[in-house]
Order: C-alpha cells, then sequence, then structure tokens
C-alpha cells in the first residue's frame, strides 16, 4: 500500500505543480489549468487514503496532519474557486489568479516536505 501512496502523492506533486507553474507563466487561467488543479486534488486525496490506511486510520493531530488537512482543503477550495472564474469568464480575475494559485501550492509543499522528513 506504500507503493501506491507514494506513487499518487508524487503524481499530485507533479500534476499540481504543472497546472500552477503553467498558470503563471501563462499569466492567464484556462481550462486546462483547472483541470489540472482537480487532478492534483484527486491524486492527492487518494495518496492521502493509502497513507492514513497505513497509519491505522483516524486523524491524529500533528503538525503534518494539520498541515495536511489544511492543504487539501486549499486544494478544494483553489480548484472551486478556477472553476469559478472560468465559468464566469472574467479576464481580471483569469490574470491575477496565479497569485493565489502559488500560495496555495506552497502551502501544500509544507506537509508533502514534513512527511517525507518525519519518515527518513
Amino acid at each position: 500500500m506504500l507503493v501506491f501512496a507514494v506513487i499518487f502523492i508524487s503524481l499530485a506533486c507533479v500534476t499540481y505543480t504543472i497546472g500552477v507553474w503553467a498558470e503563471k507563466f501563462q499569466n492567464n487561467l484556462k481550462l486546462w489549468h483547472v483541470l489540472v488543479f482537480w487532478l492534483g486534488l484527486a491524486f492527492d486525496t487518494t495518496g492521502t487514503s493509502f497513507m492514513e490506511k497505513i497509519a491505522g486510520g483516524g486523524f491524529q493531530i500533528s503538525f503534518h496532519a494539520v498541515t495536511g488537512l489544511s492543504a487539501v482543503l486549499l486544494m478544494l477550495f483553489h480548484a472551486i474557486w478556477a472553476t469559478t472564474v472560468i465559468a464566469k469568464n472574467n479576464e481580471k480575475w483569469k490574470r491575477n489568479f496565479h497569485k493565489f494559485s502559488i500560495v496555495v501550492w506552497v502551502i501544500w509543499l509544507i506537509p508533502m516536505a514534513s512527511g517525507m522528513i518525519q519518515h527518513l
């Protein structure tokens, strides 16, 4: 099960990073970015579910758990907001969305790094 957890978390990192930085470099939110955000969220949620099963289930208060839950909730909000921006087709919002994306991405990296460090 650990192999699947690592694969899905790694896929989340790759897809989410591609989506966030492609949006930043293109300086405009596009539909394919939104789809990649949702895909990254799906990979992250799947990988997190595997890791929760490995850990014995249940939420335990720790730095990694709190930042991880916060990151998943932020990713969900990010994907919903991106979907809203695309649906409303507001050009100003689309051009400025990357500022929010980068903040969410950096916050998402915290539990990823803490999980890796915690299990060295």
